[in-house]
């Protein structure tokens, strides 16, 4: 893998934009930019999206991340499994892109020297009234072409992992783990080499459409503790982009609402839900060797064991809906990500229920991640969003909303898809 220098671009060091940022009372004296195409969000999809863009379709692509690096969000807060494709409804978008991305990912890693591990995973039925959702996933994960699925007696599965406890498991063989950082480094190395510019700090703080062109509104990422819901915020620059993709994952829906000229009874409500992980301590050999998965729960998969690639273990991710973050909190980034204590209670219950051995006090909190959903507590199953002109009627642009898990294994394959939507423009 190309090893890369440190990136520290903003907008005022690109050459077409020297102009430094002013900070101007109306708009009327604001600089404006033309460029090709802007992806908002340098998150493993949104990075994907640009090197898509740019090697694939030619593309003159920029990335404007609102943090001071890449990957800070969810990409960076998460299991960091390559998921199979055994949960999701038969034809829908996550059913198809994590199976088509996973595919990619994998070829990706051995191309290009990602560390990756494909250790395969059981999911767990710990009680009798749980093996017809066993049953029930196998079917699924069958029709949605994941292979080499096998249902296992619980007597098989104990002795693949002599700590496990269960009455029934389902092998997935494909499932594996990744080092997300080192993919997003390489993804990040060729989309440069192919002229993507990636400018840090600046945040896209909302827009307008006049005619067909659509008006995106940047601002330095430390002037949006001036913002507010009742005004757009006075912007530093205005950029006048051909194609735009909103890759922002936890303020996508709250940045397309900033966006004057859209129909916002399109954009789905946001919902939050953090999701805690607590690491293994004082052990020198790990007690498993695989992924271990309980049956899945509302908003999530269950608090599951992740082995990272140097053999550490970790439980979780469980799920906390939250209640608090409204738009102008998501944008500001005022999302908290403190694993509290006191939450390993909950988790020595759910764990000891496949891990009866687990020690007290062998927990430890280690971090936490936020999901971006489209749906909450209680309601049905919700897919993917990606909501080009024919949902929203804004020629050029592409909202990805609700880009939850399995976003990482799909991160590829939805960058096939999201760069299709817009090769006709």
């Amino acid at each position: 893998m190309m090893k890369l220098k440190k990136l520290s671009t903003n907008l005022a060091q690109i050459p077409s934009m020297r102009k430094k940022f002013s900070s101007l009372a109306a708009a009327a004296g604001i600089q404006k930019e033309k460029t090709d195409c802007v992806v908002i969000g340098a998150g493993v999809v949104g990075i994907a999206v640009a090197r898509e863009l740019c090697l694939n379709h030619n593309r003159n692509v920029l990335v404007i991340e609102s943090a001071s690096t890449f990957g800070t969000g969810s990409s960076s807060r998460n299991s960091e499994v390559i998921h199979g494709g055994i949960y999701y409804p038969p034809n829908s978008l996550k059913a198809r892109f994590c199976v088509r991305g996973r595919r990619l990912l994998y070829e990706y890693c051995k191309e290009h020297g990602i560390p990756h591990k494909q250790i395969g995973k059981l999911i767990v039925a710990c009680g009798h009234e749980e093996i017809p959702k066993l049953n029930y996933l196998l079917n699924r994960g069958n029709e949605n072409g994941v292979e080499g699925l096998r249902m296992m007696k619980g007597s098989d599965a104990m002795k693949l992992e002599p700590e496990l406890q269960c009455l029934k498991a389902l092998w997935s063989p494909t499932s594996g783990i990744i080092d997300s950082h080192s993919l997003m480094l390489s993804l990040m190395g060729e989309a440069e080499t192919h002229g993507t510019i990636f400018s840090y700090n600046s945040t896209v703080i909302g827009a307008h459409i006049e005619g067909n062109q659509i008006n995106l509104h940047i601002s330095e990422t430390k002037s949006l503790k001036n913002l507010d819901s009742k005004s757009q915020g006075n912007p530093d620059i205005i950029l006048l982009p051909k194609l735009v993709v909103n890759a922002a994952g936890l303020t996508s829906t709250a940045l397309a609402r900033r966006f004057h000229g859209i129909n916002h009874g399109v954009i789905p409500q946001s919902y939050y839900a953090r999701g805690c992980y607590f690491s293994l301590s004082n052990i020198t050999v790990s007690p498993f060797k695989h992924l271990i998965y309980p049956i899945p729960e509302d908003g999530g998969l269950g608090v599951h064991v992740t082995l990272d690639l140097d053999g550490n273990v970790k439980f979780g991710p469980d799920v906390e809906w939250l209640s608090d973050i409204d738009d102008i909190s998501s944008m500001q980034n005022k999302f908290d990500y403190t694993v509290c204590a006191d939450r390993a209670n909950k988790f020595y219950l759910a764990i000891r229920r496949y891990y009866p051995s687990l020690n007290d006090a062998a927990l430890q909190p280690a971090y936490a991640g936020i999901r971006p959903k489209i749906s909450g507590p209680g309601d049905a199953f919700s897919d993917f969003l990606i909501q080009g002109e024919e949902g929203h009627g804004i020629r050029g642009l592409v909202n990805l909303f609700g880009i939850e898990s399995p976003g990482l294994t799909s991160s590829m394959a939805i960058a096939e898809h999201v760069a299709a939507k817009l090769s006709r423009f």
